[in-house]
């Protein structure tokens, strides 16, 4: 591989860490469909963005602890809620493998379109701090989300950080606990995949790693100085955006 295009790689992987790490959504909705533009194929590219989205995920929850976004000491609510989303995420991903996998391709994407639109305009709508913490909501919404990553390979970020807001989590807390609840959750996934496949291609996964491992530090201090109302209505926005663009990506495809 020539070295421009391993710098190409990194570049693409830190852009999309740095919005995954900073909202808490999009590292594979963004860097997937550049990485086929690229010439990779699907089994090339989904071991390689879960082995990067399990790293990533426990060191960009390290810096975000340290930068006091979010607190993983023990018993703390933020690390039982890391517990029994992980816990919720193994749950969701069975239901959807032994469920849903028959589906034809576009309704997926379109009942993922309309629920990332639904939690983005439900977190802007919202009055900041209306909400008290729920068990109940945060369970519902890891099932949804981890069903979602089951059948699809994502939809998870959006909804899980969307959802955490509205069960009443604070948006600083609720990056920091998606990046270490997706990891988890992302790990189980590369398992499976080197299961069945054997193999990872390490010619994309080493430019992909440093890129997105580099950027952790930079989003967990852009979470940390950035006023919460900001950082929610920046977490609704970029959901609704995304909502849109599956939806118009599903209808157009079908």
């Amino acid at each position: 591989m020539a070295w421009e295009f391993f710098l190409i790689l990194v570049a693409l992987a830190f852009v999309a860490e740095y919005i995954d790490s900073s909202l808490g959504m999009g590292y594979g909705t963004t860097l997937t469909p550049l990485l086929l533009l690229l010439g990779f194929t699907p089994l090339q590219i989904v071991p390689v963005v879960l082995l990067s989205e399990f790293v990533t995920g426990l060191v960009a929850a390290g810096f975000h602890h340290t930068y006091r976004n979010v607190s993983f000491r023990k018993s703390s609510l933020d690390s039982r809620v890391v517990l029994v989303l992980s816990l919720i995420g193994a749950l969701g991903a069975v239901i959807a493998v032994t469920v849903a996998v028959k589906l034809p391709a576009w309704i997926i994407k379109v009942y993922i379109g309309v629920l990332v639109l639904a939690l983005g305009v439900f977190v802007l709508v919202t009055p900041s701090g209306s909400q008290r913490f729920s068990w109940l909501r945060l369970v519902g919404i890891g099932l949804l989300s981890s069903f979602n990553k089951g059948v699809s390979g994502g939809g998870y970020g959006p909804i899980i950080t969307a959802g955490q807001i509205l069960a009443g989590l604070s948006p600083k807390a609720a990056v920091g606990i998606t990046s270490l609840s997706e990891g988890v959750v992302s790990l189980v996934g590369v398992l499976m995949y080197w299961l069945s496949v054997s193999t990872i291609n390490w010619q994309l996964a080493v430019p992909i790693l440093i890129g997105a491992v580099i950027s952790t530090p930079l989003a967990a201090f852009t979470v940390h100085k950035l006023p919460v109302r900001f950082l929610r209505a920046l977490i609704a926005l970029l959901a609704i955006t995304l909502g849109v663009v599956t939806l118009t990506r599903a209808m157009s495809a079908n």
